[in-house]
């Protein structure tokens, strides 16, 4: 284990991070909800953007407020790099990705336009809600979703293989009964139209005429029906398995390499040995 760092140094940086980081004081909970209500107007303000009545009157003054916003994500991203022990280690963690991810759709966009309304990313950030309310039991039952899914993962993975093995199969086979006359023009787009089909979508772009090939697109949707049922008896079989509950966690993120996920009674982090 590595050995534990020397204490953060007194100062302006100390009470920074406890403002950034921390949601147990009151000046880091109103810091975290600020970010929460600036995260909701900004994707606001580019749904609004998106529409083309509003953004022909007031896309100008829109574009403005979006690079406003993005100019405070952007102080905000470097303020925690320059606050926290190790800057690299916060900035590949997945809560520092997110964070620059919040505001690289809208300097994307100086290249590539129209690449602005993928600032919709900076919802993910909203996730922090859970730390900043002290909602530790949700996090604690999504962990047991999230151990349900891992449990039936391969039992997943041969049933999406037979599905897609179906679909190529009944796909090249209207292929070659309905042809390029009917819409058919090609494998791949049967099988497109085997996946719209077996899903139970059903666009309507592309249909059998012949008797034949509507046969098998009745098979096809029957046995969709048959299908959308298996991953969700699946699923809740493993999650009706008695088995070991999620564990519950400190919510506390270590200032030194950012590691979370501690144990409730942990007084020093489990990946670097810093206190807590």
């Amino acid at each position: 284990m590595e050995a534990p760092s020397p204490p953060l140094a007194v100062g302006w940086k100390q009470k920074a991070y406890s403002v950034i980081f921390e949601s147990d004081t009151s000046a880091g909970r109103a810091f975290d909800i600020g970010l929460l209500i600036a995260i909701l107007l900004s994707v606001l303000v580019v749904m609004l953007e998106s529409v083309r009545s509003i953004n022909a009157q007031y896309g100008p003054y829109l574009r403005a407020v979006e690079w406003l916003f993005t100019g405070l994500f952007i102080v905000e991203y470097i303020a925690r790099l320059l606050v926290v022990r190790r800057p690299l280690t916060y900035a590949l963690s997945l809560l520092g990705i997110i964070d620059f991810l919040a505001i690289a759709p809208t300097l994307v966009s100086l290249v590539l336009v129209g690449s602005q309304y993928l600032i919709v990313i900076r919802t993910l950030r909203l996730l922090r809600v859970f730390r900043i309310f002290k909602l530790g039991r949700f996090v604690g039952e999504g962990e047991f979703i999230v151990l349900a899914l891992k449990a039936s993962r391969f039992k997943i993975l041969v049933f999406l293989t037979a599905v897609l093995t179906l679909v190529v199969v009944i796909g090249t086979m209207m292929y070659v009964v309905e042809g390029g006359q009917n819409g058919f023009t090609s494998i791949p787009k049967s099988i497109y139209w085997a996946i719209v089909t077996l899903t139970t979508v059903g666009y309507g772009d592309i249909s059998p005429v012949t008797v034949l090939g509507q046969t098998l697109a009745s098979v096809l949707m029957i046995l969709g029906y048959a299908i959308i049922a298996v991953p969700t008896g699946i699923v809740s079989a493993q999650m009706a398995t008695p088995s070991k509950a999620a564990p519950m966690y400190k919510q506390v993120i270590c200032h030194v390499c950012q590691a979370t996920e501690h144990n409730p009674e942990a007084e020093y982090c489990w990946r670097c040995g810093e206190k807590l």
